[in-house]
């Protein structure tokens, strides 16, 4: 399964591995580093922005949402269904969903079961 397929795709699946690897935990990685080179840069001012923090978001945005769209049809959920994270207390269930619960077994709406034993993974390798 391609790089390009997780962070930049709407369509197909993926299973919570690929999700955090692929995705979270690069981007986990390099909000970090952002942050460390922000505060390093602020110092002691009493007034700072965060300069590297929102280009990281701001370079997340699609990926983030390309990558969560996935693992919503994985859940056999629209990726409409994402909207539901801008809706306070509703959203911690849409981090659940994506980050901890297994998708649906076999093929779905969406596409086949990307834990299956002969599922095509799309997109080159």
């Amino acid at each position: 399964m391609s790089w390009s397929y997780v962070l930049f795709s709407l369509d197909g699946r993926i299973n919570r591995q690929v999700y955090w690897l692929r995705f979270a935990v690069p981007y986990l990685i390099c909000y970090g580093i952002a942050a460390f080179i922000d505060q390093m840069m602020i110092g002691n001012r009493t007034y700072a922005f965060p300069y590297l923090i929102i280009l990281v978001v701001l370079v997340a945005l699609w990926p983030s949402i390309a990558a969560a769209v996935k693992r919503l049809h994985d859940r056999n959920r629209s990726g409409w269904f994402l909207l539901f994270a801008l809706v306070p207390i509703a959203n911690i269930w849409i981090m659940i969903e994506i980050y901890f619960l297994k998708g649906t077994d076999g093929p779905n709406t969406y596409g086949p079961d990307p834990l299956a034993a002969g599922a095509a993974a799309p997109g080159p390798a």
